[in-house]
This record gives C-alpha cells, sequence and structure tokens, in this order.
C-alpha cells in the first residue's frame, strides 16, 4: 500500500503544475466514452475489446480504461486500476473477502479521483471505454461508481452506460424477471443516459428453448403472459402475487428495453457508437 501512496502524493504534485499553467483552473478533459458495466460473466470485456477494435479501424481514436482491480491484465489498456491498487493487494492487507476488498478498491479510488484524472489526461478528446468491475451492487445501490461516473461528467466527458446481461436469462421466466429488476435499478441508480444489451444472442439456442419470440424480451412486452408461463409451474405457483407485484413495477416505469448484441456482428457494434 506504500507504493499507492507515493502515486497519490505524485498527482497532487502534477495537478499543481497543471493549475499553474492553467491560471489556476484545471483543464477539462474533454470527450465521449461509454462505462460498460453489468454483472460478472455478461460480456462486458469482449464487448470493450469488440468497440475498440471497430472505432480503431474507422479511424477514431479510442483508449481502454480498465477499472476492475479483479480482472484479468487488459492488453493494450491506456490506464489499470490495478496501477493504483489490486484486489490480492486489498484482501491480504485488510483481511477481507473478494466481494469486501473490490467494493474497497472502488471507495479507494473515489477518494483518489485525482489519480485517475492525471492519467486520463494525456487522452484528452479520445474515444474512452471504461471496463467497469462486475459487482452487481455497485449499480444497483452502492455510491461509488456513480460518484466516480458523475465526477469524469464534470471533467467535461460526455459519457453513456452501457449495461450488458447475459441472454440465457430470457430462458427461464424467473431469472428474467429478476433481471428486469435489476436492470431498472441500475437505470435509477447510476444516473447516466443508459443502453441495455442482451449478449451473446449468436449463442442462445444453446441455452434453451424461449417460451416467445425475441422480440418479447428486448421489447419487454405485457408480462403478464411472462407471469402465466412461470407461475405455470407448480413451484413458483405460490409467489404468484409476487411476480404479479414486481412485473407491475417494471411496466409503471416503462423504462426497460434491450437491444440484442453478437460480437460476431460487425454492424450490431456500429449501433452503439
Amino acid at each position: 500500500m506504500t507504493s499507492s501512496t507515493g502515486a497519490v502524493q505524485e498527482v497532487v504534485s502534477s495537478d499543481n503544475m497543471e493549475e499553474a499553467a492553467s491560471g489556476g483552473h484545471k483543464l477539462p478533459l474533454l470527450g465521449f466514452g461509454q462505462a460498460v458495466i453489468g454483472p460478472p460473466g455478461s460480456g462486458k470485456t469482449t464487448y470493450v475489446r469488440a468497440m475498440y477494435a471497430l472505432l480503431t479501424s474507422m479511424g477514431r481514436r479510442a483508449a481502454i480504461i480498465n477499472l476492475d482491480p479483479a480482472g484479468e491484465d487488459e492488453p493494450g489498456a491506456a490506464v489499470t486500476l490495478q496501477e493504483l491498487l489490486a484486489l490480492p493487494e486489498v484482501m491480504s492487507a485488510l483481511h477481507l473477502g473478494p466481494n469486501g476488498a473490490l467494493l474497497y478498491c472502488m471507495e479507494y479510488l473515489q477518494g483518489n479521483l485525482d489519480w485517475l484524472r492525471d492519467r486520463l489526461l494525456s487522452l484528452r478528446g479520445t474515444y474512452l471505454l471504461f471496463d467497469c468491475p462486475g459487482q452487481v451492487e455497485l449499480y444497483t445501490h452502492h455510491p461509488a461508481l456513480p460518484t466516480i461516473l458523475r465526477q469524469l461528467q464534470s471533467w467535461g466527458l460526455r459519457l453513456c452506460a452501457v449495461h450488458l446481461v447475459d441472454s440465457h436469462y430470457c430462458t427461464d421466466p424467473a431469472k428474467f424477471i429478476s433481471v428486469l429488476c435489476t436492470s431498472l435499478s441500475t437505470m435509477l441508480h447510476v444516473d447516466l443516459p443508459l443502453v441495455n444489451i442482451l449478449s451473446k444472442v449468436d449463442l442462445i439456442e444453446q441455452y434453451g428453448r424461449l417460451a416467445f419470440n425475441i422480440d418479447y424480451y428486448t421489447e419487454v412486452m405485457d408480462l403478464s403472459y411472462l407471469v402465466e408461463h412461470l407461475t405455470s409451474d407448480p413451484f413458483f405457483r405460490r409467489h404468484r402475487s409476487l411476480h404479479e407485484k414486481l412485473a407491475e413495477v417494471i411496466q409503471d416505469y416503462g423504462l426497460v428495453s434491450f437491444m440484442p448484441l453478437s460480437v460476431k456482428v460487425r454492424r450490431a457494434e456500429e449501433t452503439f457508437v
């Protein structure tokens, strides 16, 4: 943890020089980007890599910003949170489990955002792809990540959130209702323009047969049909009223819909640029 402290002190010094050079005002970062979020295994890193390849092939300046302290090393990432602190280091030093250590890492980043700003300055005008951790509570109720994203916007970045969900949840009505609740909570909590994506749709037939056409799931049509299908199972029948109330909440907000995505189809990726 000593190296982290030294890095933070170094950032403070460089920030002072920057302010002096700009007449006491910090330079805006300027640029656009995507905060790629979603549960573990939803395809966030695959999406980021594919989007980076697409942007560079179009002649756009792009950079990957890896904000996942638990993730694998991202080849070619311009910035990685593991330069500041890594999950194994935190787990060992503070005797935390993986989940607690990951939350600590995001809170530590929230308290040391000058470190991140210092590294993003050289990327002014670049399209930034933020590969975020897969901890669901970061998107549904924990304050660290939304605070970080708001700070990035205050520095002049124009961001949208891309929320990925594995399409295999469509094959299980109970899981799909759960995903709808999580997606709605994420949209309200993250407070950014947000696109929900059903990832890996090219693999959906391997997960099982869908009860309805794929458009039913992407457009989140009348959920009473899904509840009816779900409660045909005796295991879920006793919870019918609960599922009906959850469906009502989702439809009353009328916010959640999905776009299908297969990274094997270039046209699909171009939709999200």
